[in-house]
């Protein structure tokens, strides 16, 4: 599959594939050296657009380096980029560690899978169908 992308900026990366058989592109940051203090959300631009083939979805997911070791990710947990979306990707990222975090132009801030989705149409109903679990909620299927 080829995904279209568009350079913003002139200091933008283009998306790389860490390995051969990586599933998601890395994203790198373009913009001015920028300190994230501790609990604070900062939009990080990448400065590039991309074009989404329909019935397919870009998932904007933390670098296990960034989150792990500085903990930096992205606020929403996963980032959700639709196929009309042509606009630049940002990424909201949170510093969940104590100490201020910098990030720097060209470093590497999250990564995108592309993935097949299901449109859904979504019908209201008076009843559903009965199943063994009902309505157990959160932790209900690993009691006895």
């Amino acid at each position: 599959m080829v995904i279209k992308f568009k350079k913003l900026n002139e200091n933008a990366h283009s998306p790389t594939l860490g390995s051969q058989f990586a599933a998601g592109a890395d994203l790198y940051y373009c913009g001015e050296s920028a300190t994230i203090n501790p609990g604070e959300t900062y939009f990080a631009g990448t400065g590039i657009a991309t074009e989404i083939p329909e019935g397919y979805v870009g998932l904007v997911y933390a670098r296990s380096g960034l989150a792990c070791k500085r903990g930096l990710a992205p606020a929403n947990k996963v980032g959700v980029i639709d196929s009309d979306y042509r606009g630049e990707i940002k990424v909201a990222l949170h510093n969940h560690s104590s100490d201020p975090q910098t990030i720097e132009p060209g470093e590497r801030i999250a990564q995108m899978v592309v993935a097949p989705y299901l449109k859904c149409e979504y019908v209201e109903s008076e009843s559903l169908s009965e199943t063994s679990r009902g309505e157990g909620g959160f932790g209900s299927t690993g009691r006895k």
